[in-house]
């Protein structure tokens, strides 16, 4: 069985040392279908008034924004997807697909 070419990793909300305090989306700065490297800006949040970006852990392609502008949201919560190649997959491609 061939295994997927392809990994969906989430991105999460940090801890940021701010116990159970909520944090704010403010602005999604990467549209979905985006490629993104590591450590690029996706997200900028609001914790107590202090903004906080949150950047790609991974490089590949923005698939879901799992949280809309203004939505509160905690540690811990996944807010967004990227799509990433699984190592070993380079020079996969699947059929009618333009490398």
């Amino acid at each position: 069985m061939d295994r997927p070419s392809s990994a969906r990793v989430p991105l999460v909300v940090p801890e940021f040392g701010l116990g159970c305090r909520p944090v704010t989306v403010s602005v999604w700065l990467v549209p979905p279908g985006a490629n993104v490297l590591v450590g690029d800006r996706v997200l900028d949040l609001v914790a107590g008034g202090v903004p906080i970006a949150l950047a790609a852990p991974v490089r590949g392609r923005l698939t879901a924004q799992l949280v809309d502008e203004d939505d509160v949201v905690v540690a811990g919560a996944t807010v967004a997807e990227i799509e990433t190649p699984r190592p070993g997959a380079a020079g996969r491609t699947v059929a009618g697909e333009v490398p």
